[in-house]
């Protein structure tokens, strides 16, 4: 085919409403799914640019019961203490992410199941997120507010 048959053909094609000037060759749900997957994509990232951290949901459960008690660490001064402020505000460390990764290698949901076990008492970053905890609820904060400073605290 000669390059004038190519432009007459070209002419006819587009004289016929597919593919001429101004047309996109898409048609527009493959655009609209491209838009959608990109946002979808986008949400995903800010999520965990956070330093991999996604906050749990507190569980509706109360689970203060699940928190070993605090004499058990009669001899360890700031386990003790640890376990004290969990177990006063249990709804509040079930909705906190563990910077020690304990989610990771020992399957926990939230900053509250390390102290269903003894896993907290020696662990300085699950016992200093829960003293964060603690004080900031004592002082009315949000939990909002209380991921954001253990976010800025331990994430990257």
């Amino acid at each position: 085919m000669s390059r004038a048959e190519n432009r007459r053909w070209a002419r006819n094609r587009d004289s016929r409403g597919r593919g001429g000037p101004g047309r996109s060759r898409h048609p527009a749900w493959i655009l609209v799914a491209s838009a959608g997957a990109a946002l979808l994509v986008l949400a995903v990232i800010s999520q965990v640019g956070r330093g991999g951290a996604l906050h749990p949901t507190p569980r509706v459960v109360e689970m203060a019961s699940h928190v070993v008690p605090d004499a058990r660490y009669a001899g360890q001064a700031r386990a003790r203490q640890a376990y004290q402020m969990a177990a006063a505000v249990p709804g509040v460390l079930d909705g906190l992410y563990c910077y020690c990764r304990c989610s990771e290698h020992s399957g926990h949901y939230s900053l509250l199941d390390c102290f269903a076990s003894d896993h907290a008492a020696g662990c300085d970053v699950c016992m200093s997120e829960a003293e964060i905890a603690h004080e900031m609820t004592r002082e009315g904060a949000s939990l909002g507010a209380i991921r954001a400073e253990v976010d800025r605290t331990y994430g990257a």
